[in-house]
């Protein structure tokens, strides 16, 4: 029996020269649209949480049966408290197998894939459900998310202003003086977080904040809101006004009605229920949702992130590190 087998290492750095945001996008796109047509298959993500640790370990597992069967586990811990040591949040790897023969094909660094793919699926609903002349963009959070989403509206629409609340106001300085060589709008660093939303048209919460961040009094008609910083429960950005009055878009019900705190705390209000979800936001890529249906309308797209993201943007990576000879092969049989 030859058990010969090599697996492909991918490092953060490699990943983000692999994985430009508007390949990712692209990659995002397709998966989602997979997703729609029952191509993929995904359970809810495993979050495991011994009571002394200020962290958790979540365990994506998916599987993706065209063009080719692939199976990819992303562990991942997600340690809020890494933003003052000035390290990732995120912390792990995404583990991507033969559909086939089930032989490990690679191990990716999940902090660089997580910090690209959810900024590129928050472009593309952006892309889907902002006006056509949506450009004053709103972000509120100065992490490593806030940086790759910068990059990420500024894919999909011309950006003319952008401004930052940070719960400090330096952060928020730091990250306009570091982001500005790339962003062709100015960048406003703001004292609160009404201050950057009133009069946006795109707003990204990108925060880790587990209460609402945003009011229903400070959102202009027309504006798309990217929610994206909280996975539990128990925790959310938006508040239940706020969920009332949006559209409601999500990456996937199923996750939705079983993770999102934006969602449930307000479904547990009794204010909304499982029908406010309009549609995944694949269903909108494929034609099956028309998405926006007026300019005045507030479209709020709710994101857990998927492992089917991770998936795809791990595939992305290894097939374009075999055409250009990154990374490290190891042997693993």
């Amino acid at each position: 029996m030859n058990n010969s087998m090599k697996a492909l290492v991918l490092n953060h750095r490699e990943v983000e020269q692999l994985l430009p945001m508007s390949e990712c996008i692209s990659a995002m796109e397709e998966a989602l649209a997979a997703l729609a047509r029952g191509e993929a298959h995904q359970p809810l993500r495993t979050i495991f949480r011994p009571p002394e640790v200020k962290g958790v370990l979540a365990m994506m597992p998916t599987f993706r049966k065209s063009p080719t069967p692939l199976f990819a586990l992303k562990a991942i811990c997600v340690f809020p408290g890494n933003a003052a040591i000035g390290k990732d949040a995120h912390q792990g790897g995404v583990m991507l197998f033969d559909g086939e023969t089930g032989e490990l094909l690679a191990l990716v660094n999940a902090s660089a894939i997580t910090a690209i793919r959810t900024a590129a699926v928050s472009a593309l609903a952006t892309r889907l459900l902002a006006r056509e002349d949506a450009g004053d963009l709103a972000i509120i959070g100065a992490g490593v998310q806030a940086r790759s989403h910068l990059d990420a509206i500024n894919c999909v629409r011309p950006l003319r202003r952008v401004r930052i609340a940070s719960r400090r106001i330096e952060n928020a300085r730091r990250f306009a003086k570091e982001m500005q060589p790339q962003c062709p709008a100015l960048i406003e660093p703001v004292e609160t977080v009404e201050d950057a939303v009133r009069g946006a048209d795109i707003i990204v919460t990108a925060t880790t904040s587990r209460d609402p961040v945003l009011k229903r009094e400070w959102i202009s008609p027309g504006t798309h809101i990217n929610a994206i910083g909280t996975f539990s429960p128990k925790a959310r950005e938006v508040d239940t006004a706020t969920m009332v009055a949006a559209r409601l878009f999500v990456d996937r019900r199923e996750s939705a009605l079983n993770e999102a705190g934006d969602y449930l705390i307000a479904a547990n209000d009794g204010a909304i229920g499982p029908e406010h979800i309009l549609a995944d936001l694949g269903e909108v890529v494929i034609g099956a949702h028309p998405g926006r249906t007026s300019p005045e309308e507030i479209t709020l797209f709710k994101s857990l992130g998927l492992a089917l993201e991770d998936l795809a943007a791990a595939e992305h990576v290894y097939r374009k590190a075999q055409e250009v000879n990154a990374g490290t092969w190891i042997e693993f049989g």
